[in-house]
Protein backbone atom coordinates (compact mmCIF):
# COMPACT_ATOMS: atom_id res chain seq x y z
CA UNK A 1 0.00 0.00 0.00
CA UNK A 2 1.32 3.31 -1.02
CA UNK A 3 0.50 6.01 1.43
CA UNK A 4 1.09 9.87 2.93
CA UNK A 5 2.13 10.50 6.40
CA UNK A 6 -0.36 12.78 7.93
CA UNK A 7 0.56 16.33 9.10
CA UNK A 8 -0.68 19.55 10.85
CA UNK A 9 -1.95 19.59 14.20
CA UNK A 10 -4.06 16.60 14.00
CA UNK A 11 -2.28 13.06 15.77
CA UNK A 12 -1.48 10.67 13.03
CA UNK A 13 -4.19 8.30 11.62
CA UNK A 14 -3.75 4.49 11.24
CA UNK A 15 -3.03 4.02 7.86
CA UNK A 16 -6.28 3.70 5.69
CA UNK A 17 -5.91 -0.22 3.93
CA UNK A 18 -6.37 -0.08 0.48
CA UNK A 19 -5.14 -2.55 -2.43
CA UNK A 20 -1.97 -2.61 -3.85
CA UNK A 21 -1.60 0.16 -7.14
CA UNK A 22 -3.55 2.58 -4.76
CA UNK A 23 -3.05 5.84 -2.86
CA UNK A 24 -4.08 7.21 0.21
CA UNK A 25 -3.41 10.98 0.25
CA UNK A 26 -4.92 14.19 2.51
CA UNK A 27 -7.85 16.07 1.10
CA UNK A 28 -5.59 19.04 1.10
CA UNK A 29 -3.32 17.30 -1.35
CA UNK A 30 -6.17 16.60 -4.07
CA UNK A 31 -8.01 19.50 -3.54
CA UNK A 32 -8.79 22.91 -1.94
CA UNK A 33 -11.23 23.79 0.59
CA UNK A 34 -13.50 26.73 0.06
CA UNK A 35 -15.30 28.26 3.43
CA UNK A 36 -18.68 30.21 2.37
CA UNK A 37 -20.26 33.64 2.81
CA UNK A 38 -21.41 34.55 6.41
CA UNK A 39 -24.68 35.90 6.57
CA UNK A 40 -25.19 39.56 8.75
CA UNK A 41 -22.25 41.05 7.68
CA UNK A 42 -21.55 44.89 7.53
CA UNK A 43 -21.91 46.22 3.79
CA UNK A 44 -22.22 49.42 4.04
CA UNK A 45 -20.06 51.22 1.57
CA UNK A 46 -19.37 48.36 -0.52
CA UNK A 47 -21.28 47.75 -4.08
CA UNK A 48 -23.62 45.07 -3.87
CA UNK A 49 -25.59 42.24 -5.44
CA UNK A 50 -28.38 39.55 -4.51
CA UNK A 51 -27.19 36.76 -5.70
CA UNK A 52 -28.79 33.22 -4.83
CA UNK A 53 -26.64 31.36 -2.46
CA UNK A 54 -26.86 26.87 -1.05
CA UNK A 55 -27.69 26.31 2.48
CA UNK A 56 -27.65 23.35 4.60
CA UNK A 57 -31.10 22.40 3.93
CA UNK A 58 -30.59 22.32 0.03
CA UNK A 59 -27.56 19.94 0.18
CA UNK A 60 -29.22 16.79 0.88
CA UNK A 61 -27.44 12.94 0.98
CA UNK A 62 -26.56 12.20 -2.17
CA UNK A 63 -28.85 15.09 -4.12
CA UNK A 64 -29.12 18.60 -4.10
CA UNK A 65 -32.79 20.22 -2.98
CA UNK A 66 -33.06 23.35 -4.89
CA UNK A 67 -36.79 24.02 -4.82
CA UNK A 68 -36.12 26.88 -2.06
CA UNK A 69 -32.49 28.89 -3.05
CA UNK A 70 -32.65 31.31 -0.85
CA UNK A 71 -30.74 34.88 -1.98
CA UNK A 72 -27.77 36.93 -0.47
CA UNK A 73 -26.51 40.28 -0.71
CA UNK A 74 -22.57 39.96 -1.50
CA UNK A 75 -20.25 42.50 -2.48
CA UNK A 76 -19.48 42.29 -6.10
CA UNK A 77 -15.68 42.32 -5.12
CA UNK A 78 -16.15 39.21 -3.31
CA UNK A 79 -18.65 37.24 -6.20
CA UNK A 80 -15.73 35.26 -7.80
CA UNK A 81 -14.61 33.75 -4.44
CA UNK A 82 -17.46 32.31 -3.96
CA UNK A 83 -19.00 31.65 -6.57
CA UNK A 84 -19.67 28.22 -7.32
CA UNK A 85 -17.86 26.19 -10.39
CA UNK A 86 -18.94 22.92 -11.95
CA UNK A 87 -17.25 20.24 -10.24
CA UNK A 88 -17.33 21.34 -6.71
CA UNK A 89 -18.19 19.05 -4.07
CA UNK A 90 -20.20 20.27 -1.55
CA UNK A 91 -19.80 19.54 1.83
CA UNK A 92 -22.03 20.51 4.71
CA UNK A 93 -20.11 21.77 7.39
CA UNK A 94 -22.85 20.03 9.91
CA UNK A 95 -26.07 20.95 12.06
CA UNK A 96 -27.63 17.40 13.17
CA UNK A 97 -25.34 14.55 13.38
CA UNK A 98 -26.99 13.23 10.13
CA UNK A 99 -25.49 16.41 8.61
CA UNK A 100 -22.09 16.21 9.22
CA UNK A 101 -19.87 15.81 5.66
CA UNK A 102 -23.15 14.90 3.28
CA UNK A 103 -23.06 16.25 0.09
CA UNK A 104 -23.39 16.28 -3.66
CA UNK A 105 -21.68 17.41 -6.81
CA UNK A 106 -22.62 20.84 -8.21
CA UNK A 107 -23.17 20.76 -11.65
CA UNK A 108 -23.42 24.54 -12.23
CA UNK A 109 -27.52 24.58 -11.97
CA UNK A 110 -27.89 27.90 -10.84
CA UNK A 111 -25.43 30.68 -12.58
CA UNK A 112 -24.03 32.39 -10.48
CA UNK A 113 -24.33 30.75 -8.06
CA UNK A 114 -22.25 31.36 -3.89
CA UNK A 115 -22.57 28.92 -0.72
CA UNK A 116 -23.01 29.98 3.08
CA UNK A 117 -20.42 29.60 5.63
CA UNK A 118 -22.34 26.31 6.93
CA UNK A 119 -21.70 24.56 3.28
CA UNK A 120 -18.14 24.19 2.19
CA UNK A 121 -16.89 23.99 -1.56
CA UNK A 122 -14.47 21.32 -1.88
CA UNK A 123 -12.51 21.88 -5.58
CA UNK A 124 -10.52 18.51 -6.42
CA UNK A 125 -7.65 18.83 -8.79
CA UNK A 126 -6.20 15.34 -8.03
CA UNK A 127 -9.16 13.35 -7.93
CA UNK A 128 -12.73 13.22 -9.72
CA UNK A 129 -14.99 14.84 -8.20
CA UNK A 130 -17.63 12.08 -8.56
CA UNK A 131 -14.91 9.59 -6.45
CA UNK A 132 -14.36 12.33 -3.72
CA UNK A 133 -17.82 12.85 -3.51
CA UNK A 134 -18.73 8.65 -3.04
CA UNK A 135 -16.09 8.54 -0.55
CA UNK A 136 -17.06 11.44 1.66
CA UNK A 137 -20.55 9.50 1.89
CA UNK A 138 -18.43 6.18 3.10
CA UNK A 139 -18.38 5.24 6.27
CA UNK A 140 -14.81 5.60 6.83
CA UNK A 141 -15.27 9.12 6.07
CA UNK A 142 -18.10 9.74 8.16
CA UNK A 143 -16.21 7.95 11.23
CA UNK A 144 -13.53 10.18 10.12
CA UNK A 145 -15.90 13.08 10.59
CA UNK A 146 -17.37 12.13 13.60
CA UNK A 147 -13.91 11.63 15.65
CA UNK A 148 -12.68 15.29 14.32
CA UNK A 149 -16.03 17.09 14.78
CA UNK A 150 -16.97 19.28 18.01
CA UNK A 151 -20.00 18.14 19.21
CA UNK A 152 -22.43 19.51 21.64
CA UNK A 153 -26.19 17.71 22.18
CA UNK A 154 -27.47 16.56 19.36
CA UNK A 155 -25.05 18.72 17.24
CA UNK A 156 -21.65 18.73 15.53
CA UNK A 157 -19.74 20.37 13.14
CA UNK A 158 -16.25 19.84 11.27
CA UNK A 159 -13.77 23.14 10.62
CA UNK A 160 -12.43 23.52 7.48
CA UNK A 161 -8.47 22.75 9.08
CA UNK A 162 -10.03 19.18 10.00
CA UNK A 163 -11.72 18.37 6.79
CA UNK A 164 -8.92 19.05 4.92
CA UNK A 165 -6.69 16.19 6.99
CA UNK A 166 -9.10 13.76 5.54
CA UNK A 167 -7.36 10.54 4.46
CA UNK A 168 -8.84 9.96 0.80
CA UNK A 169 -8.31 6.70 -0.90
CA UNK A 170 -6.89 7.45 -4.80
CA UNK A 171 -6.78 4.56 -7.33
CA UNK A 172 -5.61 5.01 -10.84
CA UNK A 173 -8.18 6.73 -12.70
CA UNK A 174 -9.19 3.65 -15.07
CA UNK A 175 -9.57 2.01 -11.55
CA UNK A 176 -12.03 4.93 -10.24
CA UNK A 177 -14.10 4.88 -13.46
CA UNK A 178 -14.71 1.25 -13.41
CA UNK A 179 -16.08 1.67 -9.62
CA UNK A 180 -18.20 4.68 -10.16
CA UNK A 181 -19.58 3.22 -13.13
CA UNK A 182 -20.52 0.24 -11.13
CA UNK A 183 -21.49 2.16 -8.07
CA UNK A 184 -24.11 4.44 -10.29
CA UNK A 185 -25.93 1.19 -12.18
CA UNK A 186 -26.49 -0.47 -8.47
CA UNK A 187 -27.05 2.87 -6.33
CA UNK A 188 -29.36 4.08 -9.39
CA UNK A 189 -31.40 1.06 -8.89
CA UNK A 190 -31.13 1.13 -5.23
CA UNK A 191 -32.44 4.76 -5.11
CA UNK A 192 -35.37 3.81 -7.33
CA UNK A 193 -36.53 1.30 -5.28
CA UNK A 194 -35.98 3.60 -2.32
CA UNK A 195 -37.94 6.06 -4.15
CA UNK A 196 -41.02 4.05 -4.81
CA UNK A 197 -41.50 2.71 -1.17
CA UNK A 198 -40.91 6.50 0.22
CA UNK A 199 -43.84 7.26 -2.35
CA UNK A 200 -46.01 4.48 -0.89
CA UNK A 201 -45.23 5.95 3.05
CA UNK A 202 -46.40 9.50 1.69
CA UNK A 203 -49.50 7.70 0.29
CA UNK A 204 -50.29 6.20 3.39
CA UNK A 205 -49.79 9.33 5.31
CA UNK A 206 -52.39 11.26 3.12
CA UNK A 207 -54.71 8.06 3.65
CA UNK A 208 -54.07 8.59 7.55
CA UNK A 209 -54.93 12.39 7.56
CA UNK A 210 -57.70 12.13 5.05
CA UNK A 211 -58.89 9.67 7.49
CA UNK A 212 -58.97 12.01 10.35
CA UNK A 213 -60.35 14.58 8.83
CA UNK A 214 -63.29 12.67 7.31
CA UNK A 215 -63.70 11.58 10.66
CA UNK A 216 -63.82 15.03 12.59
CA UNK A 217 -65.90 17.19 9.49
CA UNK A 218 -69.39 18.51 10.30
CA UNK A 219 -69.83 19.10 13.46
CA UNK A 220 -70.54 23.02 15.06
CA UNK A 221 -67.27 23.99 15.45
CA UNK A 222 -65.46 26.54 18.19
CA UNK A 223 -61.89 27.92 18.89
CA UNK A 224 -59.20 26.20 20.82
CA UNK A 225 -59.20 29.29 23.37
CA UNK A 226 -63.03 28.41 24.56
CA UNK A 227 -62.05 24.89 24.84
CA UNK A 228 -59.18 25.27 26.95
CA UNK A 229 -58.07 26.24 30.10
CA UNK A 230 -54.73 27.16 29.87
CA UNK A 231 -52.16 27.63 27.05
CA UNK A 232 -48.79 29.07 27.49
CA UNK A 233 -45.41 29.28 25.38
CA UNK A 234 -42.12 28.26 27.32
CA UNK A 235 -39.12 30.01 28.81
CA UNK A 236 -36.44 31.77 27.43
CA UNK A 237 -32.94 31.43 28.07
CA UNK A 238 -33.21 28.07 29.69
CA UNK A 239 -31.02 26.55 26.78
CA UNK A 240 -28.34 27.53 29.06
CA UNK A 241 -29.88 25.43 32.10
CA UNK A 242 -28.95 22.23 29.67
CA UNK A 243 -26.75 19.32 31.23
CA UNK A 244 -25.73 16.08 31.00
CA UNK A 245 -27.26 13.91 33.80
CA UNK A 246 -30.26 16.48 34.90
CA UNK A 247 -33.01 15.76 36.70
CA UNK A 248 -35.66 17.35 34.10
CA UNK A 249 -36.36 16.92 30.70
CA UNK A 250 -36.44 20.00 28.64
CA UNK A 251 -38.45 19.46 25.21
CA UNK A 252 -37.98 21.24 22.36
CA UNK A 253 -39.54 21.04 18.57
CA UNK A 254 -37.01 18.44 17.48
CA UNK A 255 -38.34 16.32 20.10
CA UNK A 256 -42.39 15.96 18.48
CA UNK A 257 -42.33 13.13 15.92
CA UNK A 258 -44.90 12.89 13.22
CA UNK A 259 -47.08 10.78 14.96
CA UNK A 260 -48.29 13.08 17.65
CA UNK A 261 -45.75 11.33 19.80
CA UNK A 262 -42.94 13.43 22.43
CA UNK A 263 -39.11 11.83 21.93
CA UNK A 264 -38.54 12.32 25.57
CA UNK A 265 -36.01 9.78 25.65
CA UNK A 266 -33.75 11.82 23.65
CA UNK A 267 -34.35 14.60 24.48
CA UNK A 268 -32.25 17.08 26.53
CA UNK A 269 -31.62 17.69 30.52
CA UNK A 270 -32.36 20.68 32.20
CA UNK A 271 -31.39 21.48 35.89
CA UNK A 272 -35.25 23.64 36.13
CA UNK A 273 -35.59 26.42 38.98
CA UNK A 274 -38.07 26.28 41.28
CA UNK A 275 -41.12 29.21 40.87
CA UNK A 276 -43.64 30.50 38.46
CA UNK A 277 -42.00 30.01 35.51
CA UNK A 278 -41.23 26.24 36.07
CA UNK A 279 -45.09 25.67 37.18
CA UNK A 280 -46.53 27.85 33.85
CA UNK A 281 -44.13 25.40 31.75
CA UNK A 282 -44.25 21.60 33.38
CA UNK A 283 -45.75 19.20 31.45
CA UNK A 284 -48.62 16.92 32.35
CA UNK A 285 -50.15 13.68 30.81
CA UNK A 286 -53.05 15.12 28.53
CA UNK A 287 -51.23 18.28 27.62
CA UNK A 288 -51.45 19.22 24.41
CA UNK A 289 -48.11 20.48 22.87
CA UNK A 290 -47.78 22.74 19.05
CA UNK A 291 -44.49 23.81 18.00
CA UNK A 292 -44.85 27.32 16.68
CA UNK A 293 -41.61 28.41 14.99
CA UNK A 294 -38.80 27.02 13.17
CA UNK A 295 -38.97 23.79 10.81
CA UNK A 296 -41.51 21.92 12.36
CA UNK A 297 -44.08 24.63 13.02
CA UNK A 298 -47.56 23.08 13.36
CA UNK A 299 -46.25 19.60 14.83
CA UNK A 300 -48.46 18.36 17.24
CA UNK A 301 -48.18 15.99 20.28
CA UNK A 302 -49.74 14.48 22.89
CA UNK A 303 -47.93 14.27 26.27
CA UNK A 304 -48.08 11.25 28.15
CA UNK A 305 -47.40 10.75 31.89
CA UNK A 306 -43.38 11.20 32.25
CA UNK A 307 -41.25 9.67 35.07
CA UNK A 308 -39.30 12.69 35.13
CA UNK A 309 -40.82 16.48 34.89
CA UNK A 310 -40.24 17.91 31.60
CA UNK A 311 -40.85 21.33 30.79
CA UNK A 312 -41.37 23.11 27.36
CA UNK A 313 -39.14 25.78 25.67
CA UNK A 314 -39.69 28.87 24.15
CA UNK A 315 -40.53 27.36 20.38
CA UNK A 316 -43.34 25.06 21.81
CA UNK A 317 -46.70 26.10 22.66
CA UNK A 318 -48.56 24.01 25.53
CA UNK A 319 -52.60 23.79 25.61
CA UNK A 320 -54.32 22.09 28.58
CA UNK A 321 -58.41 21.53 26.91
CA UNK A 322 -61.05 22.26 29.16
CA UNK A 323 -62.01 18.42 30.39
CA UNK A 324 -65.86 19.18 30.64
CA UNK A 325 -65.58 20.53 26.47
CA UNK A 326 -62.78 18.70 24.40
CA UNK A 327 -61.24 15.42 25.38
CA UNK A 328 -56.71 15.91 25.02
CA UNK A 329 -56.83 13.16 22.14
CA UNK A 330 -59.45 14.32 20.38
CA UNK A 331 -58.16 17.87 20.43
CA UNK A 332 -54.59 16.76 19.46
CA UNK A 333 -56.35 14.37 16.52
CA UNK A 334 -57.67 17.19 14.92
CA UNK A 335 -55.18 19.48 15.23
CA UNK A 336 -52.86 16.82 14.07
CA UNK A 337 -55.28 16.37 10.84
CA UNK A 338 -55.45 17.83 7.48
CA UNK A 339 -57.85 20.82 9.20
CA UNK A 340 -55.15 21.88 11.80
CA UNK A 341 -52.18 21.84 9.25
CA UNK A 342 -54.57 23.80 6.80
CA UNK A 343 -55.09 26.34 9.89
CA UNK A 344 -51.54 27.04 10.57
CA UNK A 345 -50.36 27.03 7.16
CA UNK A 346 -52.65 30.01 6.41
CA UNK A 347 -51.46 31.84 9.05
CA UNK A 348 -48.00 31.50 8.23
CA UNK A 349 -48.63 32.93 4.79
CA UNK A 350 -46.32 35.31 3.67
CA UNK A 351 -43.58 37.12 5.90
CA UNK A 352 -44.69 35.78 8.77
CA UNK A 353 -42.34 34.03 10.83
CA UNK A 354 -44.10 31.05 12.64
CA UNK A 355 -47.35 31.40 14.84
CA UNK A 356 -48.36 33.29 17.75
CA UNK A 357 -49.96 31.65 21.10
CA UNK A 358 -52.98 33.59 19.52
CA UNK A 359 -53.00 31.85 16.47
CA UNK A 360 -53.02 28.81 17.57
CA UNK A 361 -55.89 29.90 20.39
CA UNK A 362 -57.79 30.70 16.96
CA UNK A 363 -58.23 27.78 16.06
CA UNK A 364 -61.39 25.86 14.87
CA UNK A 365 -62.28 22.60 16.22
CA UNK A 366 -65.19 20.55 15.32
CA UNK A 367 -66.62 20.02 18.47
CA UNK A 368 -69.22 16.73 19.02
CA UNK A 369 -70.17 15.57 22.15
CA UNK A 370 -67.98 14.00 24.08
CA UNK A 371 -68.56 10.50 23.98
CA UNK A 372 -68.75 11.43 20.43
CA UNK A 373 -64.95 13.00 20.62
CA UNK A 374 -63.92 9.64 22.23
CA UNK A 375 -65.46 7.19 19.74
CA UNK A 376 -64.30 8.97 16.99
CA UNK A 377 -60.49 8.91 18.86
CA UNK A 378 -61.39 5.38 19.31
CA UNK A 379 -62.21 4.66 15.43
CA UNK A 380 -59.16 6.82 14.03
CA UNK A 381 -56.53 5.46 16.10
CA UNK A 382 -57.64 1.66 15.51
CA UNK A 383 -57.19 2.65 11.74
CA UNK A 384 -54.36 4.57 11.84
CA UNK A 385 -52.46 1.94 13.69
CA UNK A 386 -53.43 -0.33 11.02
CA UNK A 387 -51.73 2.57 8.85
CA UNK A 388 -48.79 2.96 10.92
CA UNK A 389 -47.91 -0.97 11.02
CA UNK A 390 -47.82 -0.72 7.59
CA UNK A 391 -45.28 2.31 6.72
CA UNK A 392 -43.37 1.47 9.42
CA UNK A 393 -42.60 -2.10 7.26
CA UNK A 394 -42.13 -0.18 4.62
CA UNK A 395 -39.39 2.13 6.29
CA UNK A 396 -37.74 -0.78 7.75
CA UNK A 397 -37.60 -1.92 3.91
CA UNK A 398 -36.40 1.40 2.42
CA UNK A 399 -33.69 1.76 5.75
CA UNK A 400 -32.46 -1.97 4.45
CA UNK A 401 -32.63 -0.58 0.84
CA UNK A 402 -29.90 2.72 2.31
CA UNK A 403 -27.49 0.52 4.33
CA UNK A 404 -27.01 -1.70 1.31
CA UNK A 405 -26.62 1.00 -0.85
CA UNK A 406 -24.06 2.31 2.08
CA UNK A 407 -21.99 -0.76 2.39
CA UNK A 408 -22.19 -1.28 -1.27
CA UNK A 409 -20.32 2.76 -1.99
CA UNK A 410 -18.51 1.78 1.05
CA UNK A 411 -16.57 -1.66 -0.23
CA UNK A 412 -16.24 0.72 -3.68
CA UNK A 413 -13.94 3.29 -2.43
CA UNK A 414 -12.02 0.86 0.21
CA UNK A 415 -11.24 -1.24 -2.72
CA UNK A 416 -13.75 -4.08 -1.62
CA UNK A 417 -14.87 -5.29 -4.31
CA UNK A 418 -13.50 -7.63 -6.91
CA UNK A 419 -13.41 -6.01 -10.63
CA UNK A 420 -12.06 -8.96 -11.77
CA UNK A 421 -16.35 -10.27 -12.08
CA UNK A 422 -17.31 -6.46 -12.65
CA UNK A 423 -19.09 -6.09 -16.16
Amino acid sequence: MNGEASSGNIADLAPLPVPRGWQVKRLKHIATVQTGMAKGKDLAGSETVDVPYLRVANVQDGYLDLDDVATMSVPVADLPRYRLQPGDVLMNEGGDFDKLGRGHVWQGQIDPCIHQNHVFAVRPHGVSPAWLNAYTGSAPAQFYFMGQAKQSTNLASISSNNLMELPVPVPPEPVQRRLLALMDGETARIDALIQKKTRFIELLREKRQALITQAVSGWPTRPVKFASDFRTSGPRGWSELVADGASSVFVQSGDLNNDMGLNLDSAARINAPDGAESDRTCLYAGDVVVCITGANTGRVALAKQSAVPAFINQHLCLIRPSAAVMSSPYLALVLHSRIGRDYFDSRQYGLKDGLSLSDVGDAQIPTPPLAEQQRIVDECMSQMSTIQRLIDTVMRSATLLKERRAALITAAVTGQLDLREAP
